[in-house]
């Protein structure tokens, strides 16, 4: 027989949720829209009293009281404003159903809007432009035996969700350890994790918490850790705090970098776009992939509260910001952002904190959001302009008696028509990708 096990349903299931995204985004009202809605306020008084003119002046001109009365009748119908209604959401409509298809979640209109904007693009490495499947490469260890120290590093991260996590209790898997249950388990954001496993209190730590706790290092780990941070690897130090504080261990691990990644570099410099590489990685291990990536602007070693710092630093030089990212340590930033981009194959902390989610975890869907951004961007002007200028034209033509009433309003139906086909044309929108 076959056992199958479901991890959510109903409303929990991944495509409710999609669902709900895209209702919400193409229900909510874009920035520009409300603007819209501020000129029709003052539109329609406006034409209002245009007609009343254009009835007394034909009264006074003849005093023919049918030519007034249609007359007046034509500017009411085709300056009817529902063009200029249907200019915004009917483009929105058509962007963000178009995205999802595409594997591009927009959960607000505003953030459409905005992504057009961006000039700025702030990454981080770790799953979004690696592969986030760590695997523990190099692991060197200090007066004790390996595979005693393997299975206490496994056993404090055997319930963490982080890649390197992962990549330490696969390791200790494959070498057939049984893991000890791990109690006091403590996450330390951006500097480890301790626990207690077998009465002994131990931290897998970071190079920031060695430095922040003055830890000595044996010479021959502290060598093996510096040539793994050179070779590009990323660092983590298995420490016993009681009795007495002690490096057991160094373990370095490798991340292979996503193979669509240089191109999404690429695409986002074609639009214009600068990057910049957020991570609390090591200097090492960023500069190595930003190398390869062509990427100049490198922050590393950053806590989750250093990235929101570095996003607003660069927001406040001017520059509108998108962050992408894929784990609880990058909420805080994708928060801080313009317009958060998070990887769905990432935390769901992190899209919620998102406004755009990226359904297949692949950077170069990044180019594509902000693409149908300014399609979707560039339609709703197309539309304003042309609902404008038909108001334009038409009011002063059906206050003249040019139009018949029966002909204003055949033009009034087709303003509305060929905003709404305009922006259908959204729908023909392929991704770069």
């Amino acid at each position: 027989y076959l056992l199958l096990g479901t991890t959510a349903v109903g409303a929990d299931t991944m495509l409710s949720r999609i669902i709900r995204l895209v209702e919400s985004a193409q229900a909510e009202k874009a920035p520009i829209q409300r603007l819209v809605d501020r000129v029709s306020a003052v539109f329609v008084p406006v034409i209002l009293g245009i007609a009343l003119v254009t009835l007394v002046g034909w009264l006074l001109a003849n005093g023919n009281v049918e030519a007034a009365i249609l007359n007046a009748v034509a500017v009411l119908v085709i300056a009817c404003p529902c063009a200029l209604g249907l200019a915004t959401p009917t483009a929105i409509m058509a962007g963000t159903g178009v995205a999802a298809q595409h594997g591009i979640l927009i959960k607000d209109a505003e953030a459409l809007e905005l992504a057009h904007r961006l000039t700025v693009i702030a990454l981080d490495k770790t799953g979004t432009l690696t592969e986030g499947k760590p695997s523990l490469v190099q692991f060197e260890v200090n007066q004790i035996p390996r595979l005693e120290a393997l299975q206490l590093a496994a056993s404090v991260q055997q319930a963490s969700e982080h890649p390197l996590a992962r990549a330490v209790v696969n390791a200790a898997k494959e070498e057939g350890l049984t893991l000890s249950s791990a109690s006091d388990v403590t996450a330390l954001p951006g500097r480890g994790i301790e626990a207690t496993v077998d009465g002994r209190k131990l931290v897998i730590a970071s190079e920031r918490w060695l430095t922040e706790s003055a830890v000595d290092v044996s010479s021959e780990l502290a060598l093996a850790g510096q040539q793994a941070q050179e070779a590009g690897f990323s660092v983590s130090w298995l420490v016993e705090t009681q009795p007495a504080t002690k490096v057991l261990a160094m373990m370095a691990f490798g991340d292979a970098i996503k193979k669509t990644s240089l191109g999404a570099i690429r695409a986002l410099s074609a639009l214009g776009v600068r990057t910049v590489l957020l991570t609390g990685d090591n200097p090492g291990s960023a500069q190595l992939v930003a190398k390869e990536l062509g990427i100049e602007d490198i922050r590393a070693s950053l806590l989750p509260e250093d990235k929101a710092i570095a996003v607003a630093a660069l927001k406040s030089d001017g520059a509108t910001v998108g962050m992408v990212g894929d784990g609880i340590n990058d909420a805080p930033a994708l928060a801080a952002a313009d317009v958060g981009i998070a990887m769905s194959t990432g935390t769901d902390v992190a899209m919620h904190a998102a406004g755009v989610t990226l359904m297949r975890g692949d950077p170069a869907l990044i180019a594509d959001s902000i693409d149908i951004s300014r399609r979707t961007y560039s339609k709703i002007r197309q539309n304003l302009f042309w609902a404008f200028i038909y108001n334009l034209i038409g009011v002063p033509l059906a206050a003249f008696g040019v139009l018949h009433p029966i002909v204003a309003g055949a033009a009034m139906a087709f303003s509305s028509v060929s905003v709404v086909g305009n922006a259908l044309l959204l729908r023909t929108w392929k991704p770069r990708s």
